[in-house]
């Protein structure tokens, strides 16, 4: 898919959403340890817009980086805002504003220049102009877009970080996964937690490569709008800073670093026995549904179907995920689906239920 491809796909899929810096800070506060000495890469972030960026940059020194690595593909939607690289001002795209090419920038050394304590504009202008630093223009492979992640150009930046930190395209969600994993790197990106059940993702958390970060899955997130985007939605306002903030239902934090969540046993206050009627059996798979996830009895070691939003108080000392139902690939059950009934839907005394991941206590 080509740089224009791309382009269309974020915008066809409103993928053109940007993370607010209080949402970063929540996240990556779990990851501190995680980040010293390691160099950082954020592929799909504008280092003049980005709040990633920005965020690195302005902890650079306290987390310890060794660099950090910032791209953004031609013709982002915050590409060519309050400022950009002199040698990048002939290039403008006379009907969107929007600077048609890509860049890089790589960081290895921080200042506050303006001594101020914050990190605005001036601070990315002196940052960048600092020795040591760069920022470069991206030339694309002629297969790929410029700044697209799946460039050669871009695979290289790739190789060499440690961490990869971003918000990427969600509509790309499954190829930037399998990239990542292709290169063996380490990962706290965004994504829609649907993406939970992707034929592409759901074998990586079952075999536990791949799980939920430290945000809840509970509820939306309040994501920028674009500056020039028409936002007609009763759920869009405004926040203190002037942005256009809408709130997304679905987003949440994928990641493959060790977090202290991950073995926070979920605390089980229900009981199977002597309430086996508040647990039916599946029509069509071997095993119980638990509606919700507070619901799970502590006193079952069987097969139990569960909503997604399990993965949120995923333990992998506490249970063993099983699979999944076979509406979201066919195998995934892990032989728990009957293919008699034809149905690959979960069915309870005829009536369907939403997808499902199968678990099972461990001993």
């Amino acid at each position: 898919m080509g740089n224009g491809q791309l382009s269309a796909a974020k915008k066809a899929k409103n993928d053109e959403f940007y993370t607010r810096m209080t949402d970063i800070e929540n996240e990556l506060r779990h990851y501190a340890d995680h980040f010293k000495g390691k160099v950082v890469l954020c592929d799909c972030d504008d280092p003049f817009e980005s709040n990633f960026f920005r965020y690195f940059a302005l902890n650079f020194n306290h987390l310890g980086l060794k660099k950090l690595i910032a791209t953004c593909y031609s013709g982002s939607p915050i590409a060519g805002g309050e400022y950009q690289p002199s040698l990048f001002d002939d290039d403008v795209d006379e009907d969107t504003g929007r600077h048609r090419r890509a860049y890089k920038a790589i960081i290895t050394h921080v200042e506050d220049t303006t001594g101020d304590g914050g990190f605005d504009m001036e601070d990315i202008k002196a940052l960048l102009g600092a020795p040591g630093n760069e920022v470069a223009e991206l030339h694309g492979d002629g297969e790929y877009g410029v700044g697209d992640f799946r460039s050669a150009e871009c695979l290289e930046l790739l190789d060499e970080a440690d961490v990869v930190v971003t918000n990427p395209p969600f509509s790309l969600f499954r190829e930037y996964v399998a990239t990542l994993m292709d290169y063996d790197k380490k990962f706290v990106i965004m994504g829609n937690k649907n993406a939970i059940t992707y034929k592409e993702v759901f074998p990586l958390i079952r075999d536990d490569r791949l799980w939920i970060g430290a945000t809840s899955l509970n509820g939306g997130r309040w994501m920028i709008m674009p500056s020039n985007a028409e936002v007609e939605s009763p759920k869009a306002k405004k926040d203190r800073n002037g942005d256009t903030i809408l709130n997304v239902a679905g987003v949440c934090w994928y990641t493959n670093l060790d977090i202290v969540k991950r073995h926070e046993s979920l605390i089980l206050c229900r009981r199977y026995k002597g309430h086996e009627a508040e647990y039916p059996k599946y029509d069509n798979y071997d095993a119980i549904e638990v509606s919700k996830v507070k619901g799970i009895p502590e006193d079952y070691y069987g097969v139990m179907g569960v909503p997604i939003t399990f993965m949120d108080k995923y333990n992998p000392e506490q249970f063993e995920i099983i699979g999944c139902s076979e509406s979201e690939g066919r195998g995934f059950s892990n032989g728990l689906w009957d293919p008699a009934s034809k149905t690959a839907q979960p069915i309870i005394d005829e009536h369907k239920v939403y997808k499902r991941l199968f678990i099972r206590r461990c001993a």
